[in-house]
């Protein structure tokens, strides 16, 4: 029984490990989607790279590794 559990285990760490990342533009989109959603008419989405992050609370979203993140403004 424990061989099967640690079998299991590293099958699901390998599969996840192989799972590729999703481009910036592809997640930007689909963050894009998702805003729509929800009625909001004013905003912007930025994509900018790590350093050049201000407000924390402004990142919806991280790509290309951890590089780069995506910022979200409602404009009023």
């Amino acid at each position: 029984m424990k061989r099967w559990t640690v079998a299991a285990m590293a099958t699901l760490l390998c599969h996840t490990a192989l799972a590729a990342p999703k481009s910036c533009e592809e997640l930007k989109q689909e963050i894009e989607v998702k805003i729509q959603a929800a009625n909001v008419t004013s905003y912007t989405l930025e994509i900018v790279p790590v350093a050049d992050v201000e407000d924390a609370n402004m990142v919806v979203g991280s790509c290309e590794g951890g590089s780069k993140k995506i910022i979200y403004q409602k404009n009023d």
